[in-house]
């Protein structure tokens, strides 16, 4: 709650500064202000109803929003009432942070992904819903910007998994990572650089394949265990050549707050309402 100076109409507690001495008095309507104290200051503090309405409103909408997406799986069903539905809500809270610069120090942290409609990742849903042996999990975005000043470095986080071969919904673990840079007040460019897969977790069913429960476990068998949960593969997607540019993307970051993160995909579309996760480590 924001605390602002007034001044004075009716009678609240006041601080008096008295020779380097603070003091809190109550002084009725009906007395006047002492005029014969040296060095003597009269300051009134009062929290605005104004701010705390504010923040009242603001949350109602974000709620709205939520629950606007609520229904769609993330972005894979929606009907053009939803679409409509969610565009309104979203522009509502876009709204209340229009124009502010990027915080980058509000933006570091772990969003979990609450809808998108961006073509590159409702593709994901849509594989997961015809082939029921493929399961997508939950998807992050974590951002590393905490002590920068101009950006910093962004991960995009696929859990998923395959049906009697890996966990169900966090077999393994894909990472998209890009060095991002503030081009704008809310514009920030990502310049993609790496794709990893790691975290293999296989089912249990596998794992009674390669090492059955009722038969000792023979080195070999621990040893291919031990591998496939320390898996991981990198591949860089950075430029080698000069006169290519690497694969790159412009994000206009319309709404953020300690617990909400919204975007808009520059050129090719989409948008993203993500909110506040635990910490991912990478």
């Amino acid at each position: 709650m924001a605390f602002v100076m007034a001044p004075l109409t009716i009678t609240p507690a006041y601080k008096i500064v008295h020779n380097g001495r603070t003091s809190q008095v109550t002084i009725p309507n009906a007395v006047r202000m002492p005029r014969n104290l040296p060095n003597t200051t009269y300051w009134r503090c009062s929290a605005t109803a104004t701010d705390t309405s504010l923040l009242y409103e603001v949350e109602n909408r974000k709620h709205d929003l939520l629950r606007a997406v609520q229904e769609t799986e993330r972005g894979l069903k929606t009907t053009p009432e939803q679409r409509s539905s969610i565009e309104e809500a979203l522009v509502t809270v876009e709204k209340y942070d229009a124009g502010e610069p990027i915080d980058l120090a509000k933006l570091d942290g772990t969003w979990r992904l609450q809808y998108t409609s961006a073509p590159d990742v409702v593709v994901l849903f849509e594989a997961a819903s015809r082939l029921p042996i493929f399961q997508v999990g939950q998807i992050f975005q974590k951002f590393e910007c905490r002590n920068e000043s101009d950006g910093g470095v962004v991960r995009n986080i696929i859990k998923w998994g395959i049906q009697n071969l890996l966990e169900d919904n966090e077999g393994a673990t894909l990472l998209v990572s890009a060095k991002f840079s503030v081009v704008s007040r809310r514009n920030i460019f990502l310049q993609f650089e790496e794709i990893t897969l790691q975290d293999i977790v296989i089912s249990e069913q596998l794992q009674a394949v390669i090492a059955p429960a009722l038969l000792p476990r023979t080195f070999l068998s621990l040893q291919i265990l031990q591998f496939i949960r320390s898996f991981k593969a990198q591949i860089p997607v950075t430029s080698t050549s000069p006169q290519r540019r690497s694969i790159g993307g412009l994000y206009y970051l319309s709404y953020m707050d300690n617990n909400m993160l919204v975007g808009r995909a520059v050129g090719g579309g989409g948008i993203f309402v993500f909110t506040r996760a635990q910490p991912f480590v990478c």
